[in-house]
């Protein structure tokens, strides 16, 4: 059964109606089996769609996709310890918010709904203009007013109406919630429809090391779309009987901007709002992440760990990355210098993590840093 079920008190709503929070108030998660043919997954098409059983769509000419997803996942040598990465910045939209983005963008569509709204700090926001213009729908996005301009010029492109909101990301969120209120949103944090796309990064990972599960997956985590995708994908495999263990999930956050890392190392349930301030990873600075109990749990509950990461972790694991021949944003070299830190930390593991988005997103950012170093 496919429905939507309140998270805190478990009622349970039909899909086919739009809404992006319980009548309580309270958030919103998918109940759904994921399914898996694997003789099917492997005649198909190499792109997160050939898992199509086990993605909430029932309508597949309602599909919006640019053939994404299986990206590739290679191995690459961090201060002498290997890890294997997978290389999502190569996207269509140039982050992995594309794999949320496709499966939300076609339950839109299948609701037959032709305009939304979003909130974003830059990646996501590319990512549902990139499948609302696919899909020829309208699309609004809410922005902190300082959001890199190459971001935003990529969503224009796109056709989409830029809304930039002065203070904060969370002053951002409130003003998309207000809009919330006439025209649907399509919010990453909000719809768990979005946490089915995400959910195919764990499927494409098994898939690619021979239907195993690694012993870590590494992170990032703002308002942590692919760590509740993680968690979800890795259990439906689990659960399907595919893989044999959880991997623990390692979430990474900027020091300057920590509410969870900061919670966990206290040994909270939930986080407290907490000073923050202006960081190089702009993608994972949310200071009150909507989410933000859950993913608590979650990393608990796969017996993993936060780490934080300073300003300078993150411009030498840019450079670093760099040097190497990868171009990536800088909040993808937070996941990095996150990584780099548990590798040190473990005896051999089979790890995993990612370049969460690619460089030219970030090109004045990076310009700067260069300049400085």
């Amino acid at each position: 059964m496919l429905q939507f079920i309140c998270s805190v008190t478990g009622k349970k709503y039909p899909v086919n109606i739009p809404r992006w929070r319980s009548n309580d108030g309270h958030l919103l998660d998918l109940e759904f089996e994921a399914k898996f043919d694997l003789e099917k997954i492997k005649d198909r098409k190499p792109n997160l769609w050939r898992y199509l059983e086990a993605l909430p769509i029932t309508n597949e000419n309602s599909i919006v996709s640019f053939e994404e997803g299986f990206t590739p996942l290679i191995p690459i040598d961090f201060d002498g310890k290997q890890a294997f990465i997978k290389q999502e910045q190569l996207f269509s939209t140039g982050s992995y918010k594309d794999r949320g983005a496709t499966v939300l963008m076609s339950f839109v569509k299948e609701l037959g709904i032709k305009k939304v709204i979003q909130d974003s700090s830059g990646n996501a926001g590319c990512a549902i203009a990139a499948y609302a213009a696919k899909a020829n729908i309208n699309c609004r996005i809410y922005l902190p007013a300082d959001t890199a301009e190459a971001k935003i010029a990529q969503m224009r492109m796109y056709g989409t109406e830029i809304e930039r909101v002065p203070g904060s990301r969370e002053d951002t969120a409130a003003a998309a919630l207000k809009a919330a209120g006439s025209t649907f949103y399509a919010s990453h944090c909000y719809n768990p429809f979005f946490y089915q796309g995400t959910k195919t990064f764990a499927y494409e990972v098994c898939e690619q090391l021979g239907w195993t599960a690694p012993d870590a997956v590494v992170v990032p985590a703002g308002n942590g779309t692919l760590l509740i995708g993680c968690y979800i994908g890795f259990n439906d495999l689990l659960k399907a009987g595919i893989i044999d263990k959880l991997p623990k999930i390692i979430a990474v956050q900027a020091e300057a901007c920590s509410p969870l890392s900061q919670a966990f190392n206290k040994s909270l349930n939930t986080y407290n709002e907490v000073p923050t301030k202006q960081t190089l990873a702009e993608g994972i600075a949310i200071a009150t992440p909507v989410r933000g109990n859950q993913l608590l749990k979650m990393v608990l509950e796969t017996k993993g760990k936060f780490y934080s990461v300073t300003e300078e972790e993150i411009k030498d694991s840019l450079l670093y990355c760099g040097k190497m021949g990868y171009y990536i944003e800088p909040t993808s070299a937070a996941t990095i210098a996150g990584l780099r830190k548990y590798l040190t930390e473990q005896p051999a593991e089979l790890v995993v993590s990612l370049f969460t988005g690619h460089g030219l997103k970030s090109t004045d950012k990076i310009l700067k840093i260069l300049k400085e170093s």
